[in-house]
């Protein structure tokens, strides 16, 4: 067995500052050097089958594979699980929330218990559905301990064994206990960044065909509101850039955030979510933006707002997208596409703004972004290149404007719930997912509640 047990370690040039106005992200040039660096670690877990990453998709996917009877790890970087959804601050299920599932509708459930969600309403009637995403942080993580999901959190992915046929066999990650191996029967890539494919040398797409551009980044930050006497611009003079006139202002969408509350979100483009600096650079470009931002509206607006702070992690629409057997199209979303292997549906419109500009503008025309319920193939959700890599989630195998409708939490969750099913049965049946009959997987998504229908 070919395994890799070495990581080279790449010293990149520093980039000072942020990334030049209309610079394309994720340009550092690497120093021509590089060092040979190994060191053996301990298989600390084992498991049938290991999730990398622990946004929607990848608790979907864990807890489905646990209800299968699979012993499950999941990895998450940050003390919570729930991504975008929880440490983005982004408090929205987008798209339908009904028929996503059984995960999904426990979610749903316990949310409604908190009284932490609004009523229900069928999409399009209503394309979003605001929680407090503090309480959706508590109820994912309880709803993965009653699953018997191991959580690995404050644990970081970093490298793969694979051999020669294309199999990992183990995962290395790196907590407080330094860096321990983590081997599985089966992976699934729930990274929204394809993390592990990438670091398997598997094939992956990124951006837009002319220029690998991704869909735009968006900062969540949150006001609390306070008494007029106390209102006032916080910025001081001298500081960024603040916005003077609408005209300056990026796109920025005001959300509801519970009681004398909001959050505000801001686009924040040509960055690169796969790119170490170019990463860092969004994240300060962001928080800089936030300021900007707030001093329009306290200053020209006279909200009676205070900073109350912005989410720990920038939100992020598109990393990379693995190379699956089946890569979705978006002539597939406009036609409504059947599959024999469907195991997923998506229905939200696509919502792909333009990547090279921070107006609400996007790459379609506003009436070319409808598209009607279409489904989403198992294929979709294998990795090409790979005997044993699921994928689910943002990463998934599709077009850049497919994944514009895809990406939604809703239709992640049941991605991930299908692969996490798929995953079991495989660790199960000692098989590989593109042996897998893939009907008996939809059959196994409808009992559990997901309208596969289209």
């Amino acid at each position: 067995m070919k395994r890799r047990d070495m990581l080279k370690i790449i010293t990149a040039g520093a980039v000072a500052g942020l990334w030049p106005k209309g610079a394309r992200a994720g340009e550092a040039k690497a120093l021509k050097e590089d060092i040979a660096w190994s060191r053996r670690v301990p298989v600390r877990y084992n498991a049938d089958v290991a999730v990398i990453g622990g946004g929607i998709a990848g608790v979907a996917a864990a807890c489905a594979a646990a209800k299968s009877g699979a012993k499950v790890a999941l990895v998450e970087r940050f003390a919570i699980t729930g991504g975008n959804l929880t440490t983005g601050g982004v408090a929205s299920f987008c798209g339908e929330t009904a028929g996503q599932g059984e995960v999904f509708d426990e979610i749903l459930a316990d949310m409604e218990k908190f009284k932490a969600v609004e009523p229900y309403a069928p999409y399009p009637k209503k394309d979003h559905r605001v929680f407090d995403h503090h309480i959706l942080a508590i109820v994912l993580q309880e709803l993965l301990l009653r699953r018997k999901v191991k959580l690995l959190l404050h644990t970081r992915f970093v490298d793969v064994c694979v051999n020669d046929g294309g199999r990992i066999t183990e995962c290395i990650v790196c907590g407080k206990s330094g860096p321990e191996a983590l081997r599985a029967k089966q992976f699934i890539d729930c990274t929204g960044d394809a993390d592990v494919a990438r670091m398997a040398g598997f094939a992956v797409m990124k951006g837009r065909p002319a220029d690998r551009l991704q869909l735009p980044m968006s900062m969540m930050f949150f006001v609390r509101h306070v008494e007029e006497d106390k209102a006032g611009a916080q910025l001081p003079e001298g500081w960024f850039q603040p916005c003077r006139t609408p005209q300056e202002l990026p796109m920025t969408s005001v959300w509801p955030n519970g009681p004398r509350s909001n959050a505000l979100k801001v686009k924040i483009p040509m960055f690169d979510s796969t790119d170490t600096e170019s990463l860092t650079a969004a994240e300060i470009r962001a928080r800089r933006r936030a300021w900007e931002v707030l001093d329009y509206y306290q200053r020209r607006k006279a909200e009676p707002w205070r900073y109350d702070g912005c989410s720990p992690q920038i939100g992020i629409r598109e990393g990379a997208r693995i190379v699956g057997d089946y890569v979705l199209e978006l002539r597939d979303l406009r036609a409504g596409r059947k599959f024999d292997d469907a195991v997923a549906r998506g229905v939200y419109y696509l919502d792909g703004h333009k990547p090279d500009d921070d107006k609400r503008t996007y790459i379609l025309k506003k009436s070319e972004l409808k598209v009607p319920p279409y489904q989403i193939p198992l294929r979709s959700l294998i990795a090409k290149d790979g005997a044993n890599l699921l994928m689910a989630g943002r990463c998934f195998s599709a077009e850049q404007l497919a994944l514009s409708s895809a990406r939604v939490s809703t239709t992640c969750a049941m991605m991930g719930q299908a692969a996490g099913i798929t995953a079991a049965l495989c660790a199960r049946k000692q098989a590989d997912p593109r042996k897998l009959d893939a009907s008996e997987v939809r059959r196994i998504m409808e009992e559990q509640g997901a309208k596969l229908a289209v």
